[in-house]
């Protein structure tokens, strides 16, 4: 797994549930060397109880378990959420237990024994479905998700206007900075953009930011 890899997970939190003991401590240990949060549990109940407390990024559960197994976790984790991602561990590879659990849809459907390379590559996976899906790493602790217009940290959540989320958006495309012309073109493109519609959109959109995110170039425009 290369460093930039590694950098992303470090930005998520990732709940484990594993009812061996000894499994569990191995897997729990790799895994606290690459996200940023670890919420370990023994049985689907805790597991369960762990994600409402904490609302991890992704999910990795064993399949059988006591209390509540690892389909029945995921089917109601889906019921309140469809953003988390799930990844299924399993000595089964009946045919019933991996439909069951495609259709939840997962990241993937680990086969036991759990070795490096195959959480590695599911880890892989995990990351590619968070940029398909929109969900941007924009500072420690934030994150945003463009196709919902939401900016969140592990604390609140912010929901974007349609001008705020084209002016995010253009920041992130640009390496350099966006001039006051370039938000213009895109944000007003058939009217005037007054000096105070953007003052006022800069001050609403800055409160929605990370600390120091965004920096004014006087005369010039704006930069990340």
């Amino acid at each position: 797994m290369n460093l930039k890899i590694l950098n992303q997970l470090s930005n998520y939190r990732v709940l484990y549930a594993e009812d061996e003991a000894g499994v569990r401590k191995n897997v729990a240990e790799m895994l606290e060397l690459l996200f940023k949060e670890v919420y370990v549990a023994s049985d689907g109940e805790e597991a369960y109880k762990l994600f409402n407390e904490h609302l991890p990024d992704i999910v990795i559960t064993d399949i059988k378990m006591p209390k509540l197994d690892g389909i029945e976790l995921t089917k109601r984790i889906r019921k309140k959420d469809n953003n988390t991602q799930v990844i299924i561990i399993s000595a089964h590879t009946e045919v019933d237990y991996m439909i069951e659990a495609v259709e939840l849809s997962l990241v993937r459907y680990i086969v036991k024994p759990i070795t490096e390379t195959k959480l590695f590559e599911a880890l892989e996976r995990f990351l590619e479905i968070q940029k398909s899906s929109g969900i941007i790493d924009i500072a420690q602790d934030w994150v945003y998700n463009s196709a919902q217009r939401v900016i969140k940290n592990n604390q609140i959540e912010y929901e974007l206007t349609k001008k705020e989320s084209s002016l995010l958006n253009l920041l992130l495309s640009k390496k350099s900075v966006l001039t006051y012309e370039e938000i213009e073109t895109e944000l007003w493109p058939d009217e005037y953009m007054s000096l105070n519609a953007l003052r006022l959109l800069m001050k609403n959109f800055r409160k929605k930011l990370p600390k120091d995110f965004l920096k004014n170039i006087q005369g010039v425009g704006y930069k990340l």
